[in-house]
């Protein structure tokens, strides 16, 4: 098994309140419906295991989940970091951070996530598995971004990767 990384940031003003938007990015039942790939989030606390779909690429099949130590600090920003519970060991994690402030024209609303997977190929394959790391992402990100501004009900930019 190698380890493989790979990073995506995002930043862009979202046109709505930054309560409102707060309000979704903390919410584990609705995060699943706004993300796409995430079948779940289950909580314990400060605690968030995330259960993704089933992802392919490379001849390789992952259905991950991961568990996540959350930090919020209250309409400004959430820290995450991989967590596994004590005496496990879980192939798949996840850090970054949102954060939010207050502009003119609503709320600016900037992204980090660096996702990690430990899979059963070469190291030699960190290109290729990069490449589809950063694409699933992107995608990934790019639905999310549309299905958050469909929630709060806002047209314009949205986060997105860069």
């Amino acid at each position: 098994m190698n380890r493989f990384s790979a990073t995506t940031e995002s930043d862009a003003v979202v046109a709505a309140p930054r309560a409102d938007i707060w309000a979704a990015l903390t919410d584990p039942v609705l995060l699943p419906q706004l993300t796409p790939l995430l079948e779940r989030i289950d909580t314990d606390g400060d605690l968030w295991t995330w259960h993704m779909m089933q992802i392919k690429g490379l001849g390789v099949r992952v259905s991950p989940s991961f568990t996540e130590k959350m930090t919020f600090d209250e309409l400004n920003r959430i820290d995450y970091e991989h967590a596994p519970p004590k005496g496990t060991h879980e192939r798949t994690g996840a850090s970054g951070w949102y954060v939010l402030r207050d502009v003119a024209n609503g709320t600016r609303l900037s992204i980090s996530l660096t996702l990690s997977v430990e899979l059963p190929l070469p190291r030699t394959a960190a290109p290729a598995v990069r490449g589809v790391m950063n694409s699933t992402m992107a995608r990934t990100g790019d639905r999310f971004s549309a299905n958050l501004l469909q929630h709060l009900g806002v047209r314009g930019t949205a986060p997105r990767s860069g």
